[in-house]
Order: structure tokens, then sequence, then C-alpha cells
């Protein structure tokens, strides 16, 4: 009888060990109160196990699916393997249904294949290579178009770009706090102060204005012509809106639509399956004019305060002919303190400026830059990192 329950908790440790390769945060502590959960259930309930499990080992609402598929896979019936084997010979005559996986269930099979891997056998004598006019993956990689990348390629480009950081300088507030060697006299708080002390002033308050990084927003054109690029941003897009407060983003095709709120879901595949249910018009046409009116009309009073940078990313090819765009254009540019355009474009160096959009909306930016590979987003970061340069230069950059 002593045997089951230690083979019980060595399975619960296993487990444990396949929700952290899946990106769960399970430690010892959630492994401990799991096998304590099981001793108040019926272990024969496999719905009781699985309440007990996800209610100490998972603490956010986005970590229940990948749990549920890794329970799925981790904790199968053993008598249901022939049936299986069976069933799996009659449906290979048929032809699959396209069904589209949970969003979990890719890195939980990742995570379980991980398992069985074994580390690669050293050779005897390693093989002699001639380094000479080689470059680096890592180089390779930096340097390597989005839309010419391989899945594996996109994969590592995926890691890569979580990993960035985007810090903003700080701007001065009208806000103050209290500071002793602040540079503000406070004549209000040291009459405050005074009439503890029967209105007698022992000691003057001094406070110095607060700073804080400016509100980011993104605007991403999700046509078909950018579709390839928008699906690698997203990730990008995801990893600041959860690394930065005050983070606007808006994707626009034929429409606008507002999926900041979904890219706030920290796991970023229930947040990119959030955002596909949200936006109906990913891969369509392109209406960049009547998008920016309808953002101008309704979200710059509320998104565009206090010194707002506001990134547009598009190829400037627009469906209607660049109708109305240039107004909206230049209403955009005067509300924001820093207007960027990032165009997957000026990747070639021949480009011009010859379609109808991109000569609508050339005029009213204060930066104009690629953004078509990893050194690119780097490039965008070091831009942002500095304060903004003077309006007399924004041309001479663009020309550059």
């Amino acid at each position: 009888m002593s045997e089951a329950p230690s083979r019980l908790a060595a399975n619960v440790m296993h487990f444990a060990r396949l929700l952290r390769r899946a990106g769960l945060p399970v430690g010892p502590a959630e492994t401990i109160a799991a096998q304590h959960a099981l001793t108040h259930v019926d272990i024969g309930s496999r719905s009781q196990v699985r309440t007990a499990l996800r209610s100490v080992m998972t603490h956010r609402h986005e970590h229940q699916d990948v749990f549920d598929q890794a329970f799925n896979l981790f904790w199968r019936d053993p008598s249901a393997a022939e049936q299986a084997a069976a069933m799996a010979l009659l449906d290979a005559q048929k032809k699959p249904k396209p069904e589209k996986p949970p969003p979990a269930a890719r890195r939980v099979a990742e995570a379980f294949a991980n398992k069985s891997d074994k580390p690669p056998q050293p050779q005897d004598e390693p093989p002699h290579v001639d380094m000479t006019m080689t470059v680096s993956d890592q180089e390779r990689l930096q340097q390597m178009d989005f839309e010419a990348m391989s899945a594996e390629d996109i994969a590592e480009a995926k890691r890569e770009i979580r990993r960035l950081v985007l810090p903003l300088d700080l701007r001065r507030t009208r806000r103050s706090r209290p500071d002793r060697t602040g540079p503000i006299y406070d004549l209000r708080r040291t009459i405050r102060s005074s009439l503890r002390q029967g209105g007698e002033i022992l000691e003057i308050a001094r406070a110095r204005r607060t700073t804080r990084p400016p509100p980011l927003v993104v605007l991403c054109d999700i046509s078909g012509s950018m579709a390839k690029y928008a699906q690698i941003l997203m990730h990008f897009l995801h990893a600041v809106t959860n690394d930065r407060a005050r983070v606007s983003v808006f994707l626009f095709g034929t429409r606008l639509s507002n999926v900041t709120r979904q890219l706030k879901a920290r796991d970023p595949e229930v947040a990119f399956q959030m955002v596909a249910h949200a936006v109906p018009d990913w891969s369509g046409g392109t209406r960049i004019g009547e998008a920016l009116a309808a953002f101008n009309h309704k979200w710059a009073k509320r998104v565009l305060g206090q010194g707002a940078i506001v990134l547009l990313i598009t190829d400037g090819l627009d469906r209607d002919g660049a109708h109305g765009l240039a107004e909206n254009m230049d209403r955009l540019h005067k509300s924001c303190r820093r207007l960027i355009w990032l165009n997957p474009l000026l990747r070639w160096s021949g480009f011009e400026p010859k379609s109808q959009g991109i000569r609508a909306m050339l005029p009213h930016v204060d930066e104009f830059r690629p953004v078509h590979n990893l050194a690119s987003l780097r490039a965008l970061i070091d831009l942002l990192s500095r304060p903004a340069a003077s309006p007399s230069g924004r041309f001479e950059r663009m020309a550059a």
C-alpha cells in the first residue's frame, strides 16, 4: 500500500515539471500543495482530481487552458490506449477535418516532447569548420527580413522580441511631490504644517515636479500587404503592453479596432486568440484615411494627452486613393508630441514615395523609419530612448 502513494507523489512532481516547461509558474510550493490536495479527494474521480490540482497549481485565469491541455495529455486513461489505436486505423482512411487547436495545445505538446529528448552524443573528433567570412546565426537573424523568415526563424525572432525593453524619455507633469531639497516652495503645505505649531512657521516646505513616461499609442495596419509583418509585430506590441503603463494599441484594415484590453492578457497565445475574435478584417483591404478619421473622432482626446507618442505602422498603400488622408494625418500630428511612421517598404534601398497615400502622409510625420527585421526594432527602441529632436531636422532624418 505504501508503493502506490509514492508513485502518485512522483507523478505529481513530473506533472509539475511539465507545467513549468509549458510556461506556468509552478514551483515546489505548488507541487507540495497538489500532493496534499489529492489526499482530500477521491482519487478514482477524474473530475475531482482535475479540480483539486487546478485549484492549487494555477494562479491566473489564462493559465487554465494550458493546465487543461497538460492534464489531458499527462493523466491519460491507460485502458483507452488500445481503443485509440484501433480508431486511428479507421480514421486513417478518412480525410481529416481542418480543426484549429486551442492556443495552449502547441505549447503543451512541445513541453511534453522535450521530456523524452536526449542530448546529442559527442563525436570522437569535432569536425573542422572554416569560420572565415561567415556570419553568426544571431547576427543573421537580426538582419533577416520578417517576410523571408522560415517557421524556425520566426519562432526565434518572437523570443528575441519578447526580450526587448522599450524605455521612453521621462516628461515633467504638473503634479509635484514633497522633497526637502526641491526647487519649488510649497506655500500651502507650509501653512498647513504651521497650524500644528500654533501658526508659527518653523520650516518651509519644498516640492519637486514629478516625471513619468508619456503615453504610447500604436496604430498598426493589418491589411493583406502587411499581414506577414503584423503577425510578428503583434508579439512586440504584446510585450510592450504588458511591460509599460498607458499603452494603447489599435489595429486597422477596413475598420479601426481597439485591442488594448485583449493584449493585456499575460499569456501571448491567449491574447492573440482574443485579438483574432475581436478583429474581423485581418488580411483584408486598407482604408487608412477612414481609420485615422475614426481614431481622431473617437479616441484622440482619450489617449493622446500628456505628450503622447504615436507609432503608425503601415506601408501607406491606401485602397481609397488617399481620400481625406492628408487632413486626418495633419490632425493626428497636431494632437501628439511625436508621430513616428514605421514602413516595411523602406527595406528597399531604392524606395521612392510614388503612391498617393505615402505622398499624402509623409509631410505630417516626425520620423519615417523601416520596420522589417529585428535590427530595425532595436533602432526604434534607441530612437524612443532619446529626446525628440527639433522639427527643423525632421525631413533631414527622413531623407537619411
